[in-house]
């Protein structure tokens, strides 16, 4: 396949103009009075929008080397989002903003080394400014103030989140999916719950549900297969001994043992279910052990040994209730001792820290709940699909935003922190390097000055407004477009948010400013053309 070589100024004026038409299209957004973007579909209606990472993954530009551009912002923006949750439209303003105040100097002979080299540095100040001014998440009206302000504002989604954190806590799952109903509806599973339902319907004890319910029941955590009835029989014994109902949870049931489960079920001898064991391979080990901490048993493993025959009831575990469907599981109120929970919980929590893979950790995230917290699941109605899509987006942005505000504290939000930070930062000097910090102070501006445009005022005046108040929280509230304390206010970013969003907003820029030389492929109507325009002597 022929290629096409972009050199020189040709390069970083495409790049810069790749660059403005992403970031004009993502910066509309921002703020609560930011404006909505309607974005084609190849299939069904327009998406309406004013999520800014809705806006910046569906843009692709015709013009290969002006989509290089905008594919670098773009790429600063999901990062953010995928760390942090939230900030994908702050990274690309704050990457915009540096990339063209940069390559202004740049054209006049700055270096760019020397430039990057200041916006690193003072990344790295304002980062410590900002965890120093941070302030830890006090309560539900901070988890809802958090919540209302990355929902754009949407005081409904802002106060069911925070009901949601309040009843599954800190280290809950909250799952957000699209709903069938004109109401947001929110249910919350008690216990932990996997998704496992029944080997056979004839375990129902509601015939009208197809649902059984076993009070205060034995748990038989098994790993491997059962296939062998006879084995079975001595468990069996015991149980109808004790009058209590028994759950086994195994890789499968089938065969023979399968059939004298369901005929003792039936007979009413034993009041039995079975039930698959959640996921597979290595994950599936885990979810058994973590099953046999929450509920106190001893499980029967593969490498162990154990002989299924030998089991005795007190090798079980316990729980109040177990709820079963055709889909699910629910153990309710297991009888592990709180010391073995904590200690199983740290454990996970130190593989979710230790993990690169995103994939392992959300699964990691999703045991660690069913362990400790529980799991919470919002099915987001709406009158139209249209609808139910933009909201779902403005419920995974505050669902996210919170979570981040939880694990590393919050800031006054309305881009003031980013504003008062800029401000701090020492931009003495008249190399290139202080260029480059002054560079990112003028940048870190450019959010409050943004989101006071959007709700159409002068944002200069608000900055300067803003600025002759020497409080840290005091800044301008978009919203009702009042002065006063941010913090007060329910105006609130997470820290995490926005250090995320200006590290992967400096990092992108910086690989712009240092960029000279584009590598694009040639339009097929071209091919055989000029191969660009390298003019280089030599």
């Amino acid at each position: 396949m022929t290629k096409q070589l972009t050199f020189d100024t040709d390069a970083r004026d495409a790049l810069a103009r790749g660059v403005e038409k992403l970031a004009r299209a993502v910066v509309s957004t921002l703020g609560p009075k930011g404006r909505c973007a309607v974005l084609d579909k190849s299939w069904g209606g327009p998406n309406v929008t004013k999520d800014g990472h809705s806006v910046a993954k569906d843009v692709e530009l015709a013009d290969k080397t002006e989509n290089l551009g905008a594919a670098l912002v773009k790429e600063a923006a999901v990062k953010t989002s995928e760390r942090a949750g939230d900030g994908t439209t702050t990274a690309t303003l704050l990457a915009w903003s540096i990339h063209r105040d940069a390559l202004r100097h740049l054209s006049v002979g700055a270096s760019p080394a020397a430039i990057i080299r200041g916006l690193r540095a003072g990344a790295a100040e304002v980062r410590d400014y900002l965890r120093k001014n941070a302030k830890q998440v006090r309560g539900n009206a901070d988890i809802q103030a958090i919540a209302t302000v990355a929902s754009n504002n949407d005081a409904a989604i802002g106060r069911i989140l925070a009901d949601a954190f309040a009843k599954v806590g800190e280290d809950g799952v909250i799952t957000i999916d699209e709903g069938k109903s004109l109401e947001t509806e929110v249910k919350v599973v008690e216990g932990m719950q996997f998704d496992r339902g029944f080997l056979s319907p004839h375990f129902a004890t509601n015939a009208d549900t197809l649902e059984a319910v076993l009070e205060n029941a034995y748990i038989l955590v098994h790993e491997d297969k059962i296939s062998s009835a006879q084995k079975l029989l001595p468990l069996l014994e015991q149980a109808k001994e004790a009058g209590a109902p028994l759950l086994i949870i195994a890789e499968d049931v089938e065969g023979e043992a399968l059939a004298t489960l369901v005929l003792n079920k039936m007979r009413g001898i034993v009041e039995v279910c079975a039930v698959k064991a959640p996921g597979y391979g290595d994950r599936r080990k885990e979810m058994l052990r973590d099953i046999a901490t929450l509920t106190a048993a001893m499980p029967v493993m593969k490498d162990s040994g154990q002989d299924l025959e030998k089991v005795r009831l007190q090798d079980l575990g316990r729980a109040r209730k177990v709820l079963v469907n055709n889909n699910e599981t629910t153990i309710v109120e297991g009888a592990g001792r709180k010391a073995d929970v904590e200690a199983r919980a740290a454990l996970i929590r130190r593989q979710i820290e230790e993990t690169t893979s995103d994939y392992d950790r959300e699964k990691l995230e999703e045991r660690l709940a069913r362990l400790t917290g529980g799991i919470a699941q919002i099915a987001v109605g709406g009158a139209t699909e249209t609808e139910v899509k933009e909201k779902k987006a403005r419920f995974e942005d505050a669902r996210n935003a919170t979570q981040a505000a939880i694990e590393e504290g919050i800031l006054p939000g309305g881009g003031v922190a980013l504003l008062r930070a800029g401000q701090a930062l020492a931009c003495d000097g008249e190399d290139d390097e202080a260029l480059g910090r002054r560079i990112l102070a003028r940048a870190l501006a450019r959010p409050l000055r943004t989101i006071a445009a959007n709700a159409g005022l002068d944002g200069a005046v608000v900055a300067r407004n803003v600025l002759r108040e020497k409080k840290f929280a005091y800044g301008f509230n978009a919203l009702n477009e009042k002065y006063g304390d941010l913090l007060e206010m329910g105006v609130i970013d997470p820290v995490k948010v926005t250090r995320t969003a200006l590290e992967n907003a400096v990092s992108v820029a910086c690989t712009l400013i240092s960029t000279d030389c584009l590598v694009t492929e040639l339009p097929k109507e071209d091919e055989g053309d000029d191969q660009g325009d390298y003019d280089a002597d030599f």
